[in-house]
């Protein structure tokens, strides 16, 4: 197994933030502290697994996003790119090094490398080695199914799904009915989902690992008719019951994140962007709230730490 990697920067010693209200989207979702829940075991990464065989979602976006601010919060984070070809992800942190050595910063950076394996085997190997010295292992899935992507899946903590706020991007997850908008059936994506948590269950109890906890986050949304954003948020919860996943707000449409990606910025690394509008401002409030939503567990004995 061959792998392209980057090395990480180094993480500052102090965080600046604010608390932002959290989403109304779970009611699961508690607003103190930032990483919630189990506590991370000695020796073990929690994976984060970003998933959806549908390409423009704003998946490598989300992912990027979140893996600096974990950094940020001083975790130890890692990903694995496991497109080879586009390697959106590595390309953003490649980006943000050349950044930070051309200006002379250091900003907390998320080590990244490319997955470049032939065999199953070869993945597993990789995330094992990578999980060993992280608190987060995020792994950024193709848009398309593979079985590489499949695997990914398997072995998730937490599993992220992006979606665009369209019944394009739903027909992935389920079947609505063109009349009355009511879900008929699952979909493909949601199906393998839930044969992924079946296998999962074993993992779970033989390596005393967390049940898969699957969140669809509704990305770009800010130019939904209204009458259509209620008709997917009625659809989604009733999918979300059926099938076992929770619903947040996740990064809205704003120009900011594309504009970022050639500097491997981020909305966290304020100081370094200008002066920043209210959009911005409120983008960086989405990224908050997004990270809260997670519900990931805490790395540090007391897990209160606040993202700046």
């Amino acid at each position: 197994m061959t792998s392209r990697r980057v090395t990480a920067g180094v993480v500052p010693d102090e965080m600046q933030p604010k608390d932002p209200a959290m989403p109304p989207a779970s009611s699961a979702q508690p607003s103190e502290p930032v990483l919630t829940g189990r506590t991370l075991r000695k020796g073990q990464a929690h994976r984060i697994v970003f998933a959806n065989e549908k390409g423009g979602t704003g998946k490598s976006t989300t992912a990027v996003h979140v893996a600096v601010a974990l950094s940020y919060l001083g975790a130890r984070v890692s990903v694995i790119d496991l497109d080879p070809r586009q390697r959106t992800t590595h390309r953003y942190v490649e980006n943000r090094l050349a950044t930070l050595e051309k200006r002379g910063l250091t900003l907390p950076t998320p080590e990244c490398e490319v997955f470049r394996g032939e065999a199953p085997a070869d993945l597993m190997a990789m995330i094992r080695r990578m999980e060993a010295n992280c608190d987060f292992l995020i792994i950024d899935n193709p848009g398309r199914d593979d079985p590489f992507a499949r695997l990914a899946v398997e072995n998730a903590d937490t599993l992220v799904t992006p979606m665009n706020d369209s019944f394009v991007d739903f027909d992935l997850i389920g079947q609505v009915d063109a009349e009355t908008f009511k879900v008929k059936k699952l979909s493909f994506f949601a199906e393998l989902i839930w044969e992924a948590r079946i296998k999962r269950s074993r993992v779970t109890i033989e390596q005393q690992r967390p049940e898969m906890d699957w969140i669809v986050v509704r990305n770009r949304t800010g130019h939904v008719e209204a009458r259509n954003q209620a008709r997917l948020q009625k659809a989604l919860s009733e999918m979300a019951k059926r099938v076992g996943f929770r619903v947040t707000q996740g990064l809205s449409e704003r120009v900011i994140y594309r504009e970022l990606f050639p500097s491997g910025l981020t909305l966290l690394d304020k100081g370094h962007l200008g002066e920043l509008g209210t959009s911005h401002l409120v983008a960086r409030q989405e990224l908050r709230a997004l990270v809260k939503a997670l519900c990931l567990p805490a790395f540090r004995p007391a897990g209160e730490l606040e993202l700046a």
